[in-house]
């Protein structure tokens, strides 16, 4: 799984500038999970990340190459929720390194959104997320009582990583969390349309869209990312047979 390669490299562009903390994963240094949605009302809340008005941009990105990252690491750049002391922005990254997946093309697409939805079973306590496909964007309510029992992002990410890990498909995990306000969360959330744009144009291609390049809303995706037009024309190819 290629087609995402192009972003991870933009992404890294992007953030590998930053100054960092990174963590391993450790499963057991995750961070109590409730199993099911809690509200975090205002009142009880000690701030916001990715608020309105603030920057923010959430999205996954997959490969098959060991080399673009999906190491099972948690990385950080920016301030961890103990040093926070108001709203705030916030990205929230996760990288996937995922096997040479064998079977047809459409099945290895539903593969990907499955793991994909992983981050929606993922309830930390005292950490309420809402996450916005249509703005690709992420905000999250942090309880004033869970950062009193110590909640972290390096404990946060690994909550994440077991999640993404429960699938045998995906062989490393990488969420990097931002809070930096150096970081560039407008290009970051341009890469996250794009990602989505990605994910949007494969929706399409399994749906049999005619492969009439001059005729296709979405030539321009298929021209930027590498290996998408090849991916639509095979998959028209077989609808012919």
């Amino acid at each position: 799984m290629e087609l995402y390669n192009s972003l991870i490299q933009e992404t890294r562009e992007l953030t590998d500038k930053l100054p960092a903390r990174v963590w391993d994963y450790d499963p057991g240094a995750a961070w109590p999970d409730t199993g099911s949605s809690e509200l975090v009302l205002q009142k009880d809340a000690a701030f916001e990340l990715g608020a309105s008005g603030r920057g923010s941009a959430n999205y996954v990105l997959f490969t098959s190459h060991p080399e673009l990252g999906g190491r099972d690491q948690v990385i950080l750049c920016g301030r961890d929720l103990q040093e926070i002391r108001g709203d705030c922005d916030f990205a929230r990254i996760v990288i996937l390194r995922v096997g040479v997946l064998e079977d047809d093309d459409e099945a290895v697409y539903r593969t990907l959104r499955d793991i994909e939805f992983a981050k929606y079973h993922v309830y930390p306590q005292g950490y309420m997320v809402r996450i916005s496909p249509e703005s690709y964007r992420e905000q999250v309510r942090v309880s004033r009582d869970a950062l009193r029992r110590g909640i972290s992002f390096k404990a946060l990410g690994m909550n994440y990583i077991r999640a993404y890990k429960q699938d045998p498909n995906v062989l490393g995990a990488t969420v990097l969390f931002l809070t930096d306000p150096a970081a560039d969360y407008a290009a970051l959330k341009a890469l996250a349309k794009k990602s989505a744009d990605v994910t949007g144009t494969l929706t399409h291609i399994f749906e049999g869209l005619p492969t009439d390049c001059s005729a296709c809303a979405l030539k321009d995706i298929c021209d930027e990312v590498e290996g998408m037009k090849e991916l639509h024309f095979g998959v028209g190819d077989k609808g012919r047979h």
